[in-house]
């Protein structure tokens, strides 16, 4: 396996970072990386956070960074004073690279180690408002690389990355691209949309998306046509209502939809784009460095078409949450439920803790949220449970009404004949928009102060 400098070597001669100067990233490293060993030759490798807002030096940080064997924590620059002071309790950190320190800001240093000296510290939950890192290694990234490659038959990744490099869906596109000696091009989504797009043969690159920047695309015509290009357009980070999975397939995206997570290195199932285009709706099959399968509540495997809960076992897993590594190092149950086809086709019913109770019924969110998508009269929707005195729990609908005169009544009209009459949401609460993070994932527990304020102070 090659490491970080191998492979920087390797691309060195090409202008593989198209948009940035590959050149300029390539000194910046090796520079990074020499100042790093000097420190570290004097004891413990110091603790990185990683803040940094510039693609070109967020790269060249990240690969000395692992080159020099330093535990590197990846963290996002726009992190509210709240978060950081979470990040720098748990972190304790002996040099801070970006957050307009220049190339070094340093820390508090201390004595804390972390539990495996080469690893690579990846955000995640930071939606649930409590930001844990999922402890990864080179190695632990490489293994997802390997997946990809081989599932979908290819020997160089030229990627087109419009997500966060600190967040493990851009950071993974950037590994596709750099340990495999292909293309990487960088660019906000906001210059996207507003149309100053990079000059690539899309044909040849592949793009991640959520499935808000999917949906913003395709109601652009111009938009819509240049994804179309692309060889494949790999959607994830938040669940894709049916609506728009069917107007991607057609405007013939060649979509390739996916289920993953940080605890994973991005995606263990992925759709191939033929199977989309030709009809099929699911996560996909598993990738070839991983395996799931499906239990019950008593860890017994089920047969195929049952639903359970999503066991992982992948060369790509997370080793545990920083500063504990995991004691189960071969199996990693999910908070998803799902099933998997004769076929061998993952798919996702729902979030085992997304799961609403009322009047002794079992209800799954995404279920509800995919019919009331159908009647075409909102926007966004998510359907979370209230506690309440009779029911247990009260079905709520939160929705942005695509017209400002959709009444609730007329889309409960169209709900009674798809949905049982107890799936029904009891109450309806309009919004200008909903609270989603970058990657598309809803803040659930701000939905919930939402309905209470609303119910509390209803709108007469």
């Amino acid at each position: 396996m090659e490491r970080p400098l191998d492979c920087l070597n390797n691309l060195s001669k090409d202008d593989w970072l198209i948009g940035y100067n590959s050149t300029q990233l390539n000194q910046i490293a090796q520079e990074l990386y020499l100042e790093l060993t000097q420190l570290s030759a004097c004891g413990t490798p110091p603790k990185i956070i990683l803040a940094e807002c510039e693609p070109l030096r967020f790269l060249a940080s990240f690969i000395a960074a692992c080159a020099a064997n330093c535990p590197i924590f990846l963290c996002n620059p726009d992190w509210g004073t709240q978060e950081w002071q979470q990040v720098f309790d748990l972190v304790q950190p002996d040099i801070i690279l970006g957050m307009g320190h220049g190339a070094w800001g340093m820390g508090y240093g201390n004595n804390i180690q972390c539990p495996i000296t080469n690893s690579i510290m990846i955000p995640t939950g930071g939606s649930s408002g409590q930001i844990k890192f999922a402890i990864h290694t080179w190695e632990t990234l490489i293994s997802s690389v390997q997946g990809f490659t081989e599932y979908f038959q290819i020997k160089q990744v030229n990627s087109f990355c419009v997500l966060p490099l600190y967040h493990v869906s851009g950071l993974m596109q950037f590994m596709r691209s750099f340990t495999t000696a292909g293309k990487l091009a960088i660019q906000p989504f906001k210059a996207v949309e507003s149309g100053q797009i990079l000059n690539i043969k899309q044909s040849e690159f592949f793009i991640s998306l959520v499935p808000t920047q999917l949906q913003r695309l395709l109601q652009n015509p111009e938009l819509t046509e240049w994804l179309s290009q692309f060889n494949t357009v790999l959607l994830g980070g938040a669940p894709a209502w049916k609506e728009l999975l069917e107007k991607a397939r057609f405007h013939r995206i060649r979509l390739a939809p996916t289920y993953g997570m940080t605890e994973t290195a991005s995606q263990i199932a992925t759709l191939k784009p033929d199977d989309f285009l030709g009809g099929k709706i699911s996560s996909g099959q598993i990738l070839p460095h991983a395996k799931v399968t499906i239990r019950n509540q008593q860890s017994e495997i089920l047969k195929p078409n049952q639903i359970g809960n999503i066991t992982i076992n992948a060369q790509s897993l997370a080793l545990g949450y920083y500063p504990i590594t995991r004691e189960n190092k071969t199996d990693f149950q999910v908070d998803d439920l799902g099933f998997l086809d004769d076929q061998g086709y993952l798919n996702i019913v729902g979030r085992s803790s997304d799961k609403i109770i009322t009047g002794g019924e079992n209800i799954y969110p995404a279920e509800i949220e995919s019919a009331i998508q159908a009647t075409q009269m909102v926007a966004d929707i998510c359907v979370i449970g209230i506690p309440d005195k009779h029911w247990g729990q009260a079905l709520t609908a939160i929705y942005i009404p695509k017209k400002a005169n959709t009444s609730a009544l007329k889309i409960q009209t169209l709900l009674k004949d798809k949905l049982s009459k107890f799936k029904i949401p009891k109450y309806w609460i309009p919004q200008q928009n909903l609270p989603r993070n970058s990657q598309g994932k809803i803040n659930r527990q701000q939905l919930q102060q939402i309905a209470t304020e609303f119910l509390q102070n209803p709108i007469t």
